[in-house]
């Protein structure tokens, strides 16, 4: 009963809400299904040990990508090239992101700013973060 009232997951019923919407206005879904959010396309997961975040963002340079962590914010920033075809090609369809992108993600309060390490291996960036030792979860021995 609360459930519908009071969601565990705010981002979850707003994704709803949009398919919804979309689905109301006729807004028809691309190849890849309904957009759910902004370039690159992400997923955030997490281990005890760390906060583990892929970012697929193919034919981009790591050298331009702009990663930083401030107050707990981890914003990924950049700028993809416009690539058109050579010669006198006509495009007819044309569904590949240029320009400029920023993804922000919020993270958790147990997150160690300083014990972070980022890869870039084909098209997808991979952020760990990892967790302060205080936050780790430790087995107590009983005496």
């Amino acid at each position: 009963m609360y459930r519908s009232v009071f969601p565990r997951d705010v981002l979850a019923e707003l994704d709803r809400l949009q398919r919804e919407m979309q689905q109301a206005f006729h807004i028809s879904p691309s190849i890849r299904g309904i957009a759910r959010g902004g370039f690159p396309a992400m997923n955030v997961g997490g281990t005890p040990q760390a906060v583990e975040i892929y970012a697929f963002a193919p034919g981009i340079d790591p050298a331009s990508l702009d990663v930083q962590i401030e107050k707990g914010v981890l914003t990924i920033a950049g700028e993809r090239q416009l690539e058109q075809p050579g010669g006198e090609a006509t495009v007819h369809i044309d569904e590949r992101f240029a320009g400029r992108f920023r993804r922000v993600v919020t993270l958790p309060d147990d997150v160690d700013p300083n014990a972070v390490e980022a890869k870039y291996v084909d098209g997808v960036l991979r952020i760990s973060i990892g967790r302060r030792e205080s936050a780790q979860p430790r087995r107590i021995t009983i005496e």
